[in-house]
């Protein structure tokens, strides 16, 4: 192949980059609204909750249905692996005593967005523990992992604001 056909190969695509770009950036990155945001992560943060319940019996009666709770573990994980995202900034609607609807207003602490990283981490954790849980081979393991997960999601354990109650 010529020099002349690599280089206007090149420059074509570089063309077609930057036009894509453009386009990209031109296209709303977040047609949601925060309120709708906010409805979302409630919604994920219940739905967590409803799985995380079904393991919390098992723990507590010692009656531990493997295939079960792997189930809701394996769900609990994935929904880990996204509850962090849905922090964008513009979510962070809280004022300290403004009066606040919970059905519709966020009740996250600000602290969570100044230690965005931290609350990552946590998440990913969490996340992590569910994961095992999901692919415990055996209950010693499962209760393990799933005890793990529990207390990951605690308010004192946590080194930014608790998973548990981030909405």
């Amino acid at each position: 192949m010529s020099r002349t056909r690599l280089l206007i190969g090149g420059v074509c695509l570089a063309v077609a980059l930057i036009g894509a770009s453009s386009v990209a950036l031109a296209q709303d990155q977040n047609p949601a609204t925060p309120k709708e945001v906010v409805f979302a992560r409630k919604t994920l943060m219940t739905s967590i909750g409803t799985n995380m319940y079904v393991i919390d019996g098992m723990l507590e009666t010692g009656k531990i249905d493997l295939v079960s709770g792997r189930a809701n573990a394996e769900s609990i994980s994935a929904m880990l692996m996204a509850f962090p995202h849905l922090f964008p900034n513009s979510t962070n609607l809280w004022k300290a005593n403004a009066v606040r609807d919970p059905a519709t207003d966020t009740l996250a602490d600000a602290g969570i967005w100044e230690s965005r990283s931290f609350f990552y981490k946590d998440a990913m954790a969490a996340s992590k523990y569910a994961f095992d849980a999901s692919r415990a081979q055996n209950v010693a393991d499962f209760r393990k992992s799933a005890r793990d997960l529990r207390q990951s999601t605690r308010t004192e354990q946590s080194s930014a604001k608790p998973i548990g109650c981030a909405c």
